[in-house]
């Protein structure tokens, strides 16, 4: 049985689950232009732009026919989830969300990586700051599962073809049974 998405997909989940990686392989499998929200909120030395701006930035990223977001900005889930036909909720143990963020993060110190807008990672805020992301993973993990889940069981959000991923393995089985 081949799998229906529609034509507007969002992917979420916590910070180091792999969620741009899901949406870079979706939107080359589907031909969907993939929109990543970091991008669109990471200025250059790491700069956020007003909340006017990043809603207009995202507004026009969703104006098309078909995409696939991935992010997790409370600030512009109005705008993502009211047009969104789709939500892929990754919801992986923490421990295997820390495991894949520390290989990211030194693989993105080691190759001196790009991220968004001319950013970098360095050892200091990716280690030692109160800032790391492994902190924010930490702090938001459980916080950010109870949200999906009232999130996802509100009637506004009924609209959404939902589907929550929780292992490496079913995201590998969905991502095959994709027409």
């Amino acid at each position: 049985m081949k799998l229906e998405l529609g034509k507007r997909i969002h992917v979420v989940g916590t910070t180091g689950s792999g969620k741009t990686t899901l949406a870079k392989d979706l939107s080359a499998k589907l031909d969907y232009p993939h929109v990543e929200l970091d991008t669109l909120w990471w200025d250059p030395n790491w700069t956020n732009p007003s909340n006017e701006v990043f809603h207009q930035r995202v507004a026009q990223a969703t104006s098309s026919d078909a995409w696939v977001v991935d992010g997790n900005y409370s600030r512009v889930r109005d705008i993502v989830w009211g047009q969104a036909e789709t939500i892929i909720w990754l919801d992986f143990p923490l421990w295997l969300i820390l495991f894949r963020l520390l290989q990211r993060t030194m693989r993105r110190l080691v190759t001196k990586e790009e991220i968004w807008n001319g950013n970098r990672e360095n050892f200091s805020n990716a280690f030692l700051s109160k800032e790391s992301l492994f902190v924010w993973a930490i702090q938001t993990y459980r916080r950010r599962k109870q949200q999906y889940l009232q999130l996802l069981a509100e009637p506004k959000h009924s609209h959404l073809q939902q589907h929550r991923l929780t292992s490496p393995s079913e995201v590998q089985e969905f991502v095959s049974s994709i027409d």
